[in-house]
């Protein structure tokens, strides 16, 4: 399974606020702690506050913080919301594949799909959840999504 970058952005956006429980944080010094784009992570925190998972304060001393504890987000849940994880065209919406009623890997590929939302089920952020205080600097500590390939 591949998750796309936006969940790998989202994941460690939620960490980064779990870390820091403390204080406000915002979409400046995690883009530069993760040296990630400003721009795209603005979309990700916009998708994480309208689902629900982050909190955003306004004003001169505004920032975010999680909308819950980590213990109480679900990572397969949180994946779920994310990931559309249509592995193969049958999947989605918009299937034009000429043998999906004849084809038994759908079958194989929802099993599979649905283990490894079950695994990730069995996990919380609290889970996986970063050392507080985070240290200054750090290499990427978590990258969930591949390169892509041609």
């Amino acid at each position: 399974m591949q998750l796309t970058q936006y969940t790998d952005y989202s994941i460690r956006t939620l960490l980064y606020a779990a870390a820091h429980p403390d204080r406000l944080v915002n979409i400046t010094e995690i883009a530069n702690y993760y040296s990630i784009s400003r721009t795209h992570l603005a979309k990700v925190v916009a998708g994480l506050t309208q689902a629900g998972y982050l909190q955003g304060i306004r004003g001169k001393n505004g920032g975010l913080r999680l909308s819950r504890a980590p213990a109480l987000i679900n990572l397969g849940q949180l994946i779920e919301v994310l990931e559309p994880l249509d592995i193969v065209e049958c999947f989605g919406k918009h299937n034009t594949c000429a043998i999906t009623v004849s084809c038994q890997l759908k079958r194989v590929l929802y099993e599979a799909k649905v283990a490894f939302i079950q695994t990730l089920k069995r996990y919380t952020l609290a889970d996986i959840q970063l050392p507080t205080p985070l240290p200054v600097e750090v290499e990427h500590p978590l990258v969930f999504y591949a390169h892509k390939t041609p």
